[in-house]
């Protein structure tokens, strides 16, 4: 049964193209973001609110959890080796929060020290087991080298991001809009991700709020790599990447087309076929398949709103 207060979910649910973030401890700003069409919004309670405003951030969030919203909300809180961490995680594991965002995740242990505690967290508060999502943002040279340990640690993790921001600052890399710095490690987090069975990896933020171009590359860049979306830190950037992140109008024609003739040809014993000069078998028809139930699911979030 849903609590009262807690707002309903709605068709959507399952879709990650853009996680839209915004402070904490700013009502407005919160509010505006809650009301976009962002698959999730992230409530910050880390970079973006000072170390003497924390404590009454929390506050402000939960009251933004209050009201109506969109989509999903997750609640990015404070390393877990601050001295916010512990506390941030014991008041947002709570009715109307989706997920929570641990960010600087280093190692197995941690994302599994998180898990436990948000699990006794869900007890005590009568929430549904393991109904509180968790995303760890590995973002530091020590959590990349624990990549593959983290991915397969075993937890309620169904999903890695990739902090590109503060990883470059650690490993003194120099970010160029072309990103190709970031090529091999934003290929790892794929292929970790998808080795250890967890879902495609949610994509580095865009820092330049002046490139639109920029980012639109960017988000071009990391759909083509096998992220299933981006973090996004400006309104503006949210249609940009629900676009780049789901399939257009064409792509799902063509996906329709190629589902019809094969199954046409299977009904005839055929498991591979050409159409339009490009081979087609099982494993096109799977990607086509889904290509068909994103484009449904996005019709269907749209048509619920």
């Amino acid at each position: 049964m849903r609590r009262a207060g807690t707002p309903r979910r709605v068709p959507g649910m399952s879709l990650h193209r853009t996680y839209l973030f915004a402070p904490g401890n700013h009502p407005r700003r919160s509010a505006k973001a809650l009301s976009l069409a962002a698959d999730a919004v992230i409530l910050d309670l880390e970079d973006a609110v000072a170390n003497a405003e924390k404590p009454a951030a929390r506050r402000a969030v939960l009251d933004a959890a209050a009201r109506p919203r969109r989509g999903r909300l997750y609640v990015r809180v404070n390393a877990m080796s601050t001295e916010w961490g512990y506390a941030d995680l014991v008041a947002m594991t709570v009715p109307g929060i989706d997920g929570i965002v641990l960010p600087k995740l280093e190692s197995a242990d941690e994302i599994k020290a998180a898990d436990w505690l948000i699990g006794a967290l869900e007890r005590q508060n009568g929430l549904p087991p393991g109904g509180i999502d968790l995303i760890p943002i590995v973002e530091t040279a020590a959590g990349f080298m624990q990549l593959e340990a983290i991915a397969r640690a075993g937890t309620r993790v169904r999903r890695l991001a990739f902090g590109a921001g503060d990883f470059t600052l650690d490993l003194s890399i120099i970010w160029t809009r072309d990103e190709l710095e970031l090529l091999a490690y934003r290929s790892a987090f794929v292929a970790a991700s998808r080795a250890a069975g967890l879902e495609a990896p949610l994509d580095t933020v865009w820092v330049d709020l002046q490139d639109q171009d920029g980012f639109a590359r960017s988000a071009t860049r990391g759909r083509g790599l096998g992220f299933q979306g981006k973090m996004c830190i400006h309104p503006d950037q949210v249609m940009v990447a629900n676009r780049i992140f789901g399939p257009d109008d064409q792509a799902v024609a063509r996906a329709r087309r190629v589902i019809a003739a094969f199954a046409e040809a299977e009904a005839q014993g055929l498991a591979s076929i050409q159409l339009d000069g490009r081979f087609i078998d099982y494993p096109i028809v799977h990607a086509a398949r889904r290509v068909v139930a994103q484009a449904e699911e996005i019709a269907a979030a749209e048509n619920a709103e």
